[in-house]
């Protein structure tokens, strides 16, 4: 995470918000696309910080084109890929 100053936390619930609508996305989403799909308005800083967050525990990919969902808590996927076995 990088060390800047932090004007507002997000709540859990915010967080969660942000989670349901990039899980429900089947493509790429920009911030303000992203932003047009939340049920409540949030300010761009809790946005980010919560992204950032996102990306830090491996559940998206933050790129140039856009917020991807990428997490799949699947057991199965999980052994095949510790034990390198292709499905």
């Amino acid at each position: 995470m990088q060390l800047t100053k932090v004007i507002h936390y997000p709540s859990l619930k915010t967080v969660l918000m942000v989670e349901e609508v990039l899980k429900k996305a089947h493509n790429l989403l920009t911030r303000e696309e992203l932003k047009h799909k939340l049920p409540k308005k949030i300010m761009h800083q809790t946005l980010n910080l919560i992204l950032e967050y996102l990306e830090d525990s491996g559940k998206i990919l933050d790129g140039r084109k856009g917020i991807l969902w990428i997490y799949n808590p699947s057991p199965k996927l999980n052994i095949a890929v510790k034990e390198g076995i292709e499905l």
